[in-house]
């Protein structure tokens, strides 16, 4: 295992997610790659940016949530395993399966938030999604209230 590629929402409980991945990484002396997918730009989509204001507030963000991935490599980096950030756009699902291709990764670590039962039955996870067309191991590790 050469390459491992984590899924990173930003969720309280992110740090358990870079713990256990760093695990992996150790074990198999693996690069781990975080990568969090931020939602597409409003042109992509179709919809006008609107005043600069809300174009200076999303860049703010994206600048924000980047500096946030360094922390995390940088901490995976003090315990001596190779790590890298990347911070890109578009459809959740399809850029982690994309990305897991370019970067040729022999696993892929998500976690799992807890919904309700309604929210359940109308959507499906996006770690299942992934978990349904990934050509490679994922890893889900679950987020619920009562970890």
């Amino acid at each position: 295992m050469k390459n491992i590629l984590v899924g990173i929402d930003f969720h309280k409980e992110t740090q358990v997610l870079i713990s256990e991945s760093a695990k992996f990484a150790k074990a198999f002396g693996a690069k781990v790659w975080l990568i969090h997918v931020a939602p597409p730009e409003p042109d992509f989509v179709g919809y006008d940016v609107g005043p600069q204001y809300i174009r200076d507030s999303l860049a703010e963000e994206l600048r924000e949530e980047h500096r946030k991935l360094q922390v995390y490599a940088h901490q995976l980096e003090s315990f001596d395993i190779e790590a890298e950030g990347l911070l890109i756009q578009g459809a959740t699902v399809e850029m982690v399966l994309e990305e897991s291709e370019k970067l040729n990764v022999d696993l892929i670590v998500v976690g799992h938030h807890e919904h309700s039962f309604f929210h359940s039955l109308l959507f499906e996870s996006v770690s299942a999604k992934i978990v349904n067309k990934s050509k490679v191991p994922v890893l889900v590790l679950p987020f619920g209230e009562d970890r």
